[in-house]
């Protein structure tokens, strides 16, 4: 378990995390979001003891980092996947940090065959592509076979294979009553295997919720409705709560009605329908909803701009 209580980091004036206060719980995968710039890889250096809080203060598994007597077999970080001696080997470097931590051979060569990279073993870390980099990071953070995993952007530069494989390995390990917590930008993948969100925008808390919860809370569902009286609709479907927007000939887009209670009134009105289907709000439009006012880089271009 991981818990932040009034976590805050200031860098001369800048203000990096303010004020944090969240646990990360054993058995679920939480997923870290945020724009660039809004403090997640300060809070995961924090917890990992690489950056010292201004103020407050996080544990992982009830005490501080650095207190643990065996700190890897705690956590396993991937905060930087470059972050490897260039010259070495990727089985030498992985027997390098076992050698600091009483592990044994056998257990790198068992992370080596973890990550898929047993081909590569012998082969200098300063050589690896993006991907191969993060599969040797993901070795690293396993090696002690740790009780918490902090995982920062995973599967950057990950095929389509790796990014299934981690996600599948992420899903085991919570599985087995460990804590994962990770960071990505990559929506549709956290939407498919995160079941907790942890939301922040400049250094602030703005969401702490289930999966299922943050994706409801933050957008209303939109109805599809395609009909040939589809004015008439419109007209019977008007609100104080509901908005209804024609965006093509015979289609409406409603939000703050139900399909049924749509469906119900077509059909009270002898209105024919030709679609009515529900579109709910994904985890990037719920994400881009609560985050549009804590961007620090916005594109000068809109995109509606480029779409055109």
């Amino acid at each position: 378990m991981i818990k932040a209580e009034g976590l805050t980091k200031r860098y001369g004036e800048k203000l990096a995390v303010d004020g944090l206060t969240f646990t990360v719980k054993p058995g679920v995968i939480t997923g870290f979001l945020g724009p660039n710039g809004a403090g997640k890889s300060t809070t995961m250096r924090m917890i990992m003891g690489l950056d010292c809080p201004t103020s407050g203060s996080v544990t992982v598994n009830g005490k501080p980092f650095a207190e643990h007597r065996r700190p890897l077999a705690e956590v396993g970080a991937l905060l930087e996947a470059r972050a490897v001696h260039t010259g070495r080997s990727a089985r030498n470097h992985l027997l390098a940090m076992a050698a600091t931590a009483g592990i044994g051979a056998e257990r790198v060569d068992e992370v080596i065959g973890m990550v898929g990279l047993g081909d590569v073993a012998g082969r200098r870390a300063g050589g690896f592509s993006l991907g191969m980099g993060q599969r040797l990071g993901i070795a690293s953070a396993l090696l002690a076979d740790p009780r918490t995993l902090i995982l920062d952007e995973p599967v950057n530069g990950l095929d389509p294979d790796g990014v299934r494989w981690i996600r599948n390995l992420l899903k085991r390990l919570a599985g087995e009553g460990r804590t994962v917590f990770l960071s990505s930008h990559l929506m549709s993948e956290m939407a498919l295997t995160a079941d907790h969100i942890i939301l922040v925008g400049k250094g602030k808390l703005l969401r702490d919720q289930s999966m299922a919860e943050f994706i409801a809370g933050a957008s209303a569902d939109v109805v599809t409705v395609r009909s040939p009286q589809a004015g008439r609709l419109a007209d019977l479907l008007a609100g104080a709560d509901v908005t209804v927007r024609n965006v093509a000939e015979q289609t409406l887009e409603v939000q703050g009605l139900t399909s049924d209670h749509i469906g119900v009134t077509a059909a009270g009105a002898g209105i024919t329908l030709l679609e009515l289907a529900t579109h709910a709000a994904s985890l990037e439009e719920a994400y881009m909803a609560l985050t549009d006012e804590s961007i620090d880089y916005r594109s000068s271009v809109d995109d509606t701009e480029v779409a055109a």
